[in-house]
Order: structure tokens, then C-alpha cells, then sequence
């Protein structure tokens, strides 16, 4: 398998909205910040707003990866190689990066007391909530090895420079307490806004890898081309030269603050209260041409639910790979809540299957409580196809088993809370193989369809 060679040698967000233009619905009529999360959450595809009333320098885009033909634009390749591919391309060794004095993004540096990035186009993001809520990619940098960490921390501005962080990823506090043991009482860290969908899909990346690269370090490997990075103006980290926007400032490491629910990935208030970092804001960089701020509306469905599990399903798939089985496809649904997966595979004979949903129950991820082994013929993309492979496929004594007292999702409410480790859960797992048995007579699956389905459309006889 050879790797993409990409046509820019800086891929950024402008341009990767620009190549797909042919999927991007751009909202020219103007919009109220407060009405985004609304609409964006009705799109299955990338959307632009170009006119924001209330914050007219600014534009705004949303739903770059929710579906497997938008993911596979994101690398480059078709629909069918996208996660073979990616799978390949996380076990190449890390590019790095190019190292550059300045880029677009330093086109406007706000520094000192006229930093406010309550001025960016932050949406409140569901009904409770009361705050604006971003969810911006962070990078911080190992002070020991000097890799840069990057994930997805949702953060609440409380104040022009000032707001809360959380960081869901265990690899964020890791790194924040190697600031502890050095004695350092705050940490640096940029949030960047508006880049490349490859940039992201990396950022969420959560297997074993801190000692040997940093996820922003493997961006150049996913896109087999040169990431170049700018100096910050007030911390020490480097950042994406091509970024539409990027905001600089200090963690607090002591004491944390208490802050209030939002919105989790499986579409619930959890959890309730957290106990979180504080930010200072020191400084803001960003393009001069109405740049565009990269939301991530958290509900109901939409990338909020796919972008931090898109790195499980090929880690998953090469590890369902090892054990000699043929994987079609591994997905995180959307409508699974972020606590589903469906895998579908070709299984060399009986046992295989359990094995494979053992290997998934037991990822390092809080998100496989629920795990689905499908056959080919099940369409991966319908939630209704999967279910009725789960209706008509699945004997429950014999096709299905549970394991308890294992680690739950802290975003998951049927899972019991632990009082002495808030705010983590504990709760069960269950593996279901709705795949078509050696038992059973195929003949008994032939599907029924209707006379000339698939080669006559209903939008013909519409117009």
C-alpha cells in the first residue's frame, strides 16, 4: 500500500473545503449565532455559514467527518481503502514537522490586554446549557520527551482571558503531571481552530504511543506531506502555520474549579459537575480574511459522536486482522452513542466471532460496551439493516454473552457512578453476533426486494 501524495504541500482547511465544494452546502443568507448548532446539526454534510450577524468577521464550518465517504475525502482516498488505509498509515513512524518563521496564521497577533476570544463565534451548543462552549483542538507539549499531545477538550470561556478545560483524555493529565513534578504550576497550551479534517482525525488518536510520538508529530504520515509550524507569541509551543485560528494561553495546575454539565457524546447531561482546569488567555493569532472558526456541535448526531473514535476503528482493525480474520469494516455509529461498535468480518470457521468480540470488549476505550459482529451482506451504513440482522440472526442464549464489572463510560447513565472516583463508572458489556452461522440454511437469508430495486430511483418520476 503506498501512501497519498497530496497536491499541497500545506494542506489547510480552506483549501480542503474548497477541493470538495461538490459537498459543501455554504449558507450565504445571514445567521444568529444562537440559530448554528440547530442548523448544523440538520446537515449530513460539511457546512459553511458565511454571514454571522452577530459576528460579522468571522465565518463558520461544521460536519467535516460524520460519514465514511466525508472521512475518506479527509485522506484522499476512495470509500472502500479509507480504513485499511488509515489503519497502514498509523503504524508508519511519525513525519514530524517543518519548521517555518511565520504563516497565514500569523496574519493578525492580538497579545496583551486586547485579547478577548469571547469576540470569536462561540455557540451555546444545547438547551441547558448557559455558557458558550468550545471545542477547539488542543496541543500541549511532554516537557520530558517534547512531543506534542494534541485531543479535543471541551472548554468554556468564563471572561475575555479566562475559562475552564476539560481534558477527557488520560494522556493530557499525564502530561499535565509531568509539569507537576518538575514543580511548574501552570502549563502552556495552544488551541487551535480551522484546519485540515486529517489534522483532527489524528488529534483524537488514544493507543499506546507517548513514548516513541505525539499525535500532532503523525499529522505529515496520515497525509504524506510536510506540516509546517510557526513559534507561538507567548507560549512555548509551535503551531499549524495554516490554521485559520489560534489561541495561546496557561494552564493552571493547581487547584481545579467546579463547573457544570454539558453535553456528553452519547447525548445525555453527564457529568453532572466537573472538576476542572483554569486557563489564562494571553494571546490570539488568525488569518486576515474572515477566518473561519471550526465548531463541533455536540448534538444530537453529528462529528461530536465520530471524530474521537475514528483512530479506534483502525486500531481495531488490525487487531481483528491479526487473528486471521477478514474485516470489511469497523464502525463507531453515530446513533450508537458513542458506546457502540459494529464490526464486519468473514470468519475462517465457528469461534472466531466470540473472539473478535472479546478482542473489541476488551479495547483500552470506554466505548465498546456494546459490540455488534455483522456478515458482509448487512449494510454497516443503515442502523435499520443492523438491527434486523440482530432480530433475525441472533439466537440470544447462544449468540450473545455479558460480561460484568468492567469499566464504564462516565457519559453513559445506565452505568453505576463511583462515588470514591468521580466521575467514573462501573457497568457491564455485551457481545452480540448477528452474523450468518454455519447452523443456519443461507437459503433461509435471502433477503426479499422488490422487482427492479436499486435500478429505478424515485427522484426520477419527482421532477
Amino acid at each position: 500500500m503506498t501512501l497519498l501524495n497530496t497536491t499541497s504541500s500545506n494542506p489547510d482547511l480552506r483549501g480542503f473545503l474548497s477541493e470538495n465544494a461538490d459537498v459543501v452546502t455554504t449558507i450565504t443568507k445571514p445567521v444568529c449565532l444562537d440559530h448554528i448548532g440547530a442548523l448544523s446539526a440538520q446537515s449530513e454534510q460539511p457546512i459553511l455559514f458565511d454571514k454571522i450577524v452577530e459576528k460579522p468577521g468571522f465565518r463558520l464550518t461544521d460536519i467535516h467527518v460524520k460519514h465514511r465517504h466525508l472521512q475518506a475525502r479527509a485522506l484522499g482516498v476512495p470509500v472502500e481503502d479509507y480504513l485499511k488505509t488509515l489503519a497502514f498509515r498509523l503504524r508508519q513512524p511519525p513525519r514530524g514537522f517543518k519548521h517555518v518563521e511565520t504563516g497565514p496564521v500569523k496574519e493578525v497577533v492580538v497579545t496583551g490586554e486586547d485579547t478577548d476570544w469571547t469576540k470569536l463565534p462561540i455557540p451555546i451548543h444545547s438547551e441547558r446549557e448557559t455558557d458558550p462552549y468550545i471545542t477547539a483542538m488542543n496541543i500541549v507539549v511532554d516537557p520530558e520527551t517534547g512531543f506534542y499531545n494534541s485531543s479535543h477538550a471541551g472548554t468554556n470561556p468564563t471572561g475575555p482571558r479566562s475559562g475552564v478545560v476539560s481534558f477527557a483524555t488520560p494522556h493530557t493529565h499525564v502530561v499535565m503531571n509531568k509539569y507537576r513534578a518538575r514543580g511548574e504550576r501552570r502549563m502552556p497550551i495552544a488551541m487551535v481552530f480551522g484546519l485540515h479534517p486529517a489534522f483532527e482525525i489524528m488529534a483524537n488518536f488514544s493507543g499506546l504511543h507517548m513514548d516513541m510520538w505525539g499525535e500532532l508529530e503523525m499529522v505529515g504520515t496520515l497525509l504524506n506531506t510536510d506540516i509546517e509550524m510557526v513559534p507561538g507569541e507567548t507560549i512555548p509551543i509551535n503551531v499549524p502555520a495554516h490554521a485559520e485560528i489560534v489561541v495561546e494561553g496557561w494552564i493552571d495546575l493547581g487547584d481545579p474549579a467546579e463547573w457544570g454539565e454539558v453535553v456528553s457524546p452519547s447525548g445525555y447531561y453527564l457529568p453532572k459537575i466537573q472538576r476542572v482546569p483554569t486557563i489564562e488567555v494571553t494571546a490570539i493569532t488568525h488569518r486576515a480574511d474572515r477566518p473561519i472558526y471550526r465548531n463541533h456541535q455536540t448534538c444530537p448526531y453529528t462529528d461530536h459522536q465520530v471524530l474521537p473514535r475514528l483512530c479506534h476503528e483502525a486500531m481495531l482493525y488490525n487487531r481483528i486482522s491479526e487473528m486471521g480474520v477478514k474485516v470489511h469494516d469497523v464502525r463507531f455509529p453515530h446513533w450508537g452513542a458513542a458506546l457502540t461498535a459494529v464490526v464486519q468480518v468473514e470468519a475462517p470457521r465457528p469461534g472466531y466471532v466470540n473472539d473478535v468480540l472479546m478482542a473489541c470488549m476488551g479495547a483500552p476505550w470506554l466505548n465498546t460496551k456494546t459490540v455488534v459482529a455483522i456478515s458482509p451482506d448487512t449494510n454497516i451504513e443503515d442502523a435499520d439493516d443492523v438491527f434486523h440482522a440482530i432480530a433475525t440472526r441472533v439466537d440470544p442464549a447462544r449468540d450473545t454473552f455479558t460480561v460484568e464489572n468492567t469499566r464504564a463510560s462516565l457519559y453513559d447513565p445506565s452505568a453505576e457512578p463511583l462515588p470514591d472516583h468521580p466521575p467514573f463508572r462501573l457497568g457491564s458489556k455485551i457481545g452480540i453476533d448477528a452474523t450468518i452461522k454455519d447452523r443456519f440454511n443461507p437459503d433461509d437469508f435471502l433477503r426479499t426486494w422488490p422487482k427492479h430495486w436499486g435500478e429505478v430511483e424515485l427522484k426520477d418520476y419527482l421532477s
